[in-house]
């Protein structure tokens, strides 16, 4: 087969988190986007809710469980690609696992998108879906400045072309977060600045496994009920985080959200994860760079204090997750990590 026998043709765009790609105030960016993807020989088609706004998307989470639902039971989509994240995409579990209603229509689709999607990745885990971890239409294919972000247009290019990616390497730069979205930025090109690769905190510089995880923000939901007091109730209900047997052997993504958590709140979300055992059976982690690289010293400080097992490979700055540009990584498929060559591969 040649690699452009894989070429997919139709994308749906799916409100899963928020619903802000409906309100008047992003029609610019809405439009930059559906014309990108156009541009990429893309057939576009919104869910039935998908531009419904935020207060409407909010208040219906079945609406948003009907959405994905639909994706996946429509033959023509090849790509369900997230319009955004959010942050009570958790909501969505009752209305997609009650009498199996995602199980029946779950099928070999590419699924992408990042942030609080992270509980949706989780979610298509359970029913035995490769995923692709990195990108969503708002962030990434609509970005303001004259095309997509170099190194992130390359990273969605290869999937749309491949229906895989095969490796990733770091960006030579890092972009510092927008402070407007408006239609004054559009044209307007971000500040950018040298990126310094992938930084080996401890550990074996190569390891392999195959990768899972996500924002750290939305994991700790599942064991923390500050931001919504169901959450922890409704994850446990429905075995949401995977086992410890699930996770052995396995290596752990981990990347912080636009909220840029303390030191001291990021503590508390490593600790969480290493009292379920996750650090006494996953094979590495890796750390996505955050955004605008704010706390960078004192994460990576926390995560070799916290972990506390020298041996357990932790590599850090990956260009994955809320800062730019962004890589696109695939869940369920054996990785190998190599710091030296600073390359992770994927089988």
């Amino acid at each position: 087969m040649g690699e452009n026998d894989n070429m997919m043709k139709t994308v749906e765009i799916v409100s899963l988190s928020s619903g802000i790609i409906g309100e008047p105030f992003v029609a610019h960016e809405l439009r930059i986007g559906e014309d990108r993807l156009k541009s990429m020989g893309l057939k576009v088609k919104y869910s039935s809710h998908t531009l419904k706004g935020i207060d409407y998307i909010k208040e219906h989470p079945e609406d948003r469980a009907s959405d994905l639902v639909e994706a996946f039971a429509d033959p023509e989509v090849d790509i369900i690609l997230c319009a955004i994240g959010g942050d009570d995409t958790y909501r969505l579990l009752p209305f997609l696992f009650q009498d199996d209603r995602l199980k029946k229509v779950i099928c070999e689709k590419i699924f992408l998108g990042f942030s609080d999607t992270t509980m949706n990745h989780f979610m298509l885990h359970k029913l035995g879906l490769k995923t692709f971890y990195g990108q969503s239409f708002l962030a990434d294919l609509c970005e303001l400045d004259n095309d997509m972000l170099p190194y992130s247009k390359k990273y969605f290019e290869e999937l749309l072309r491949t229906g895989t990616i095969r490796e990733i390497c770091p960006s030579n730069i890092w972009y510092e977060e927008r402070t407007s979205f408006d239609e004054s930025q559009i044209g307007v090109p971000r500040i950018s600045h040298k990126n310094n690769g992938y930084k080996l905190l401890q550990g074996p510089s190569a390891f392999s496994g195959k990768i899972l995880g996500g924002c750290i923000d939305s994991i700790y939901d599942i064991f923390n009920n500050d931001r919504y007091e169901d959450s922890i109730s409704l994850c446990e209900k429905y075995g949401l985080f995977p086992s410890l047997d699930d996770w052995k052997g396995r290596i752990l993504l981990l990347e912080t959200s636009e909220e840029k958590p303390t030191p001291e709140m990021y503590e508390k979300m490593l600790h969480a994860l290493k009292e379920y055992g996750l650090f006494d059976v996953i094979s590495g982690v890796l750390v996505g760079k955050p955004i605008d690289e704010t706390y960078s010293t004192e994460y990576c400080d926390l995560l070799v204090k916290v972990i506390n097992k020298p041996e357990l490979p932790i590599l850090y700055n990956i260009n994955i997750g809320h800062a730019t540009p962004r890589c696109i990584i695939p869940f369920g498929v054996n990785a190998h990590v190599d710091a030296e060559q600073q390359v992770i591969s994927f089988e």
